[in-house]
């Protein structure tokens, strides 16, 4: 392993809509800087991309929620309001109401306050909802021309259809509408066990892995189950891990500790967010400001991986700004298993440096690696793994994954 403060260099970067861009220092960290050190083309947006108002379950004012969540120093953020069921009835005047969720009044309204706040280069707002099941689970949607609930679209497969026919949004240049799994496992269900369907396989583009303050690694392990991670990437998905905040209060942005992700975009724009999404460019945190970037083998987080077997050399740059300089952190390197991933190999870095290290794998083991960052002098993991784990300590970010296939 080598580790060095310097990188290549990050310039020149191949950003339209964020030439000149103001962005904001994420509170409350100073926040590190948004190039990278080991890639180029890109720039580091901070996004919430699962919010709730009044419109659902929420406590807040869906007016005030999109300039609440620049002012807490995002860049990106989506209201995603529950759809549960009645999408035709209009509720009570206002949009929603906590029983029925969104409506097609809070649909639209969600929809205008989106444009009215949506500024390429600044700041970029998102509508989206969150069809929601009592067992089958939620899965957020965003990009869509429209939405639809569990009373229309019941289960899984009705979903992924619905998905798939929905028409494609204006001012997008791919496939239409993008959806990920939220809190993996909460609901027992586990999205029909995570039953992997292809047609619409491109679309399914996340896997929360911090949800609030809770990260999902070991989610129902204990009680004899599978970890999330290791259910939906085994599977089939290709999804990255995302980061959320959830927020149901009006303290959008503002609570400490919660989930939130770092997405490598060329433009600053709904275009731009919808492209690093689809191309699984995002990582997950909890910590304001952090920067995360990481390739294998020389490829970005999200792609895929040639490789048989032999060593992969990683390298990684991270980094949260001042108040971090120089913090021991540890990498957890994730390996299909079951129950839960395997740790491959932990390395030991500080923030602020650019690490490189190797690790030995093949093909034959599985499909697929993630990088875990934890901070191993803070507090356990909320979810715990087996006594001695060494993924039971306390997590700051989880890199998407790459998926392996054999050269």
């Amino acid at each position: 392993m080598t580790t060095a403060n310097g990188g290549t260099d990050a310039g020149a970067l191949l950003v339209s809509a964020t030439a000149g861009a103001r962005l904001r220092t994420p509170w409350p960290e100073s926040g590190a800087g948004r190039l990278s050190r080991v890639t180029r083309g890109t720039l580091l947006v901070h996004a919430d991309l699962h919010n709730h108002t009044l419109l659902s379950d929420g406590a807040g004012d869906p007016d005030a929620a999109f300039p609440a969540m620049r002012d807490a120093g995002l860049d990106v953020a989506a209201l995603t309001d529950h759809a549960i069921r009645g999408a035709a009835i209009e509720g009570t005047g206002v949009g929603g109401t906590p029983w029925i969720g969104l409506d097609r009044a809070g649909w639209r309204r969600t929809g205008k306050l989106a444009d009215a706040h949506d500024r390429p280069g600044e700041f970029t707002a998102i509508r989206g909802f969150e069809w929601t099941h009592p067992r089958w689970g939620h899965v957020n949607a965003w990009f869509t021309d429209d939405f639809t609930d569990i009373a229309t679209h019941g289960v899984m497969d009705e979903l992924y259809a619905w998905l798939t026919r929905i028409s494609r949004p204006n001012g997008l240049h791919a496939a239409a509408g993008l959806a990920g799994f939220n809190h993996p496992g909460r609901e027992d269900g586990r999205f029909a066990g995570f039953r992997y369907a292809a047609a619409v396989a491109e679309q399914m583009v996340s896997l929360e892995m911090f949800n609030r303050t809770d990260d999902y690694l070991f989610e129902g392990v204990a009680a004899g189950g599978t970890s999330p991670l290791v259910d939906c990437l085994n599977a089939g998905w290709r999804t990255g891990l995302l980061g959320v905040s959830d927020e149901h209060s009006a303290n959008w942005g503002l609570q400490p500790g919660t989930g939130r992700a770092g997405l490598w975009v060329t433009e600053h724009s709904r275009a731009g967010i919808a492209e690093a999404m689809r191309a699984r460019r995002f990582f997950a945190t909890r910590v304001p400001g952090l920067r995360v970037d990481a390739t294998a083998g020389g490829m970005r987080m999200g792609s895929v991986l040639r490789h048989r077997e032999g060593s992969v050399e990683f390298i990684l740059d991270i980094d949260g700004g001042p108040s971090w300089f120089g913090r021991p952190l540890q990498v957890q390197v994730l390996r299909p298993d079951a129950p839960m991933p395997a740790v491959a190999e932990v390395v030991e870095v500080r923030c602020g440096d650019v690490t490189r290290f190797a690790v030995p794998m093949t093909s034959a083991d599985g499909p697929w690696t993630v990088l875990r960052l934890a901070d191993p002098d803070t507090t356990a993991n909320t979810t715990q793994g087996p006594p001695n784990h060494p993924a039971s300590n306390h997590a700051i970010a989880y890199t998407s994954p790459w998926f392996l296939q054999p050269s």
